[in-house]
């Protein structure tokens, strides 16, 4: 039995939203992995493998060792700027792959 290849395309001649999900789902997970990896070296590395290291080459900050300031402040000012990247990553993606949400205003009822 043939398969339809119009099964795979939509009216307007896009990919179909199984295959574009097939293509979405891989991208998006490579962007978690990509952002906790970069959590995990910030929290974990600057805060306690490279702590001595950060201390002894790093001006400090705030009169805190700058080894522990990242472990303190730095890796939470580092995970909200993730949290943004995040955002706007996902936001290009879902486009890219035809899943943005549509921006409406909101109508007081």
């Amino acid at each position: 039995m043939e398969e339809d290849p119009q099964r795979e395309c939509d009216s307007m001649n896009r990919p179909s939203v199984d295959a574009r999900g097939a293509r979405y789902y891989p991208a998006t997970i490579r962007v978690v992995f990509s952002i906790l990896g970069i959590w995990f070296l910030v929290s974990f590395g600057c805060g306690i493998v490279f702590r001595e290291w950060l201390d002894s080459h790093l001006p400090s900050l705030g009169g805190a060792p700058f080894g522990f300031w990242m472990s303190q402040q730095g890796s939470i000012v580092c995970f909200v700027g993730l949290l943004i990247l995040y955002k706007f990553w996902m936001d290009r993606l879902d486009r890219k792959f035809g899943f943005a949400e549509k921006m409406t205003r909101d109508k007081k009822v």
